[in-house]
């Protein structure tokens, strides 16, 4: 075991602590050179996919519900306990970083959904599959297949097994807190619950996701407004404080600057995964009429993590009087908690303990399809996803039961780290593709088209599947797809 943690102390240091931050920020900032800010440019439309963006058809997973499954699972302890540790390590400037590369990995997050989009494949079932595995296939040829099976042996072992691990941990531990209920009914209690919804497949997952992830979302969106009305005379102060400290006019930690700088950019890469190359798996099972839609939807989800949610936490905690800049001590969770119990009351601990519930269970359904989309990649074996769905759900009662499932399952960030190296890599080399569906988008749209559709006739180069584009003109007009 020790060597096994020597091995994945290295592999976390030469991705999250020296190559992966940089190499994620220059590639976010040159996508969003390159493709003229494609993010701002299409934001108006974002609102628009999520409504107009559906089939009819009950079989297919509409823009909203990939759009909700992905928030679900970008949204989780990252809003609330890693925002609480940015601020303490960096200071508020920190939240300031946090929002600069939320707003460049949008256009990361669009890139890699539409490309995971355009060579998505249609199943016997009519359902899509497809993500950076299949797009590596695809679009980079078979000589790249070695890549994409590292990568999804990266994503079961990182998100389906450690991450979800962390996840049953997390909420264990608060039920417990708030309520004195033991772990291991918790435990039974999410393992049972996940089965009922993995055994669904992605159909449930997207349809469950479609009614908790608004009430997640909304009920911790209208909690943090109801702080900054109380607090409105202090919300300039704040933000102020926010911009003084990300810029050195203030210290707040030690490290000044730098330490906002390290700490916002890591917390909010790591929060909205934008760029790590796991949202594209559930992007591409969206029923769209053009890749770049579902590329645009996947940009806003990425807004919603870190721009709306993230900002609640990073309110909450500010606005209050528990943190205290550079003081050591409080952190984390507990951070967040207390400062929430400040501002509204005891009460606001059992609120905060059942947003931590569904945040987690929302990630766990999340984690599970990004680990069986990768098993289905490299099998087609039933037998295999009888046996994932089965290991999940002892997984999430593991984590649950035993308090040092974190240091156990402490392999899920280094690999998560060569996943997302991976991931950036393939859309790099894949980039010009990218463009060119982003060009034939712009170019329908400026033309006066409100919808725009895909037509894989205009790209015969691309390895598509004209089955998964029903919208298509040549399938439209009745012609065999080949």
């Amino acid at each position: 075991m020790q060597f096994l943690d020597t091995i994945f102390t290295v592999i976390n240091d030469l991705t999250w602590g020296f190559a992966l931050v940089p190499f994620l920020v220059v590639l976010g900032v040159f996508f969003t050179l390159a493709s003229g800010f494609v993010q701002f440019r299409f934001f108006g439309r974002m609102f628009r996919v999520l409504f107009r963006e559906g089939s009819g058809d009950p079989t297919k997973i509409s823009a909203r519900e990939a759009l909700l499954v992905s928030v679900g699972g970008r949204v989780g302890g990252g809003n609330i306990a890693g925002v609480a540790v940015a601020i303490t390590a960096g200071g508020p400037g920190a939240v300031f970083w946090m929002w600069a590369i939320a707003l460049i990995g949008m256009c990361s997050a669009l890139v890699e959904s539409t490309l995971a989009q355009a060579y998505k494949r249609t199943e016997a079932d009519g359902s899509y599959r497809g993500g950076p595995a299949r797009a590596i296939i695809h679009g980079l040829g078979e000589n790249y297949r070695w890549l994409a099976v590292v990568y999804s042996i990266c994503l079961i072992a990182s998100f389906a097994i450690g991450f979800n691990a962390f996840q049953g941990n997390t909420v264990a531990g608060a039920v417990e807190d708030s309520f004195g209920i033991d772990r291991l009914w918790t435990g039974i209690f999410l393992a049972v619950a996940t089965g009922f919804i993995v055994y669904g497949g992605i159909k449930r997952i997207a349809r469950v996701a479609d009614i908790i992830i608004p009430i997640m979302a909304f009920g911790y969106l209208a909690m943090a407004l109801l702080v900054i009305v109380l607090n409105i005379a202090e919300l300039l102060a704040v933000i102020t404080d926010i911009f003084a400290n990300a810029f050195g006019f203030r210290e707040a930690v030690a490290g000044g600057v730098g330490a906002a700088i390290s700490n916002g950019l890591r917390r909010g890469l790591f929060s909205n995964e934008a760029g790590l190359g796991s949202a594209p798996n559930v992007a591409a099972t969206a029923y769209v009429r053009h890749p770049v839609s579902q590329g645009i939807t996947q940009s806003f989800s990425v807004f919603i993590d870190t721009m709306v949610i993230c900002s609640c936490t990073a309110f909450v905690i500010l606005l209050g009087d528990v943190y205290q800049p550079g003081a050591e001590g409080i952190d984390g969770v507990a951070l967040t908690q207390q400062s929430l119990v400040s501002h509204v009351g005891e009460w606001a601990q059992y609120f905060l303990t059942a947003a931590v519930f569904l945040f987690a269970f929302s990630s766990i359904m999340y984690n599970y399809y990004l680990g069986e989309n990768a098993l289905t990649f490299m099998t087609s074996r039933s037998v295999a996803l009888h046996v994932l769905r089965i290991a999940i759900m002892g997984i999430v009662l593991l984590g649950a039961t035993a308090p040092g499932a974190t240091a156990v399952f402490s392999f899920s960030d280094p690999l998560m780290g060569v996943l997302a190296l991976v991931n950036l890599l393939a859309i790099a080399m894949m980039f010009p593709i990218a463009m060119r569906l982003i060009r034939d988008f712009r170019d329908q749209v400026n033309a006066g088209v409100a919808r725009p559709v895909f037509d894989p006739a205009r790209f015969p180069d691309l390895d598509t599947d004209p089955t998964a584009w029903p919208d298509s003109p040549p399938l439209r007009k009745g012609r065999t797809a080949r």
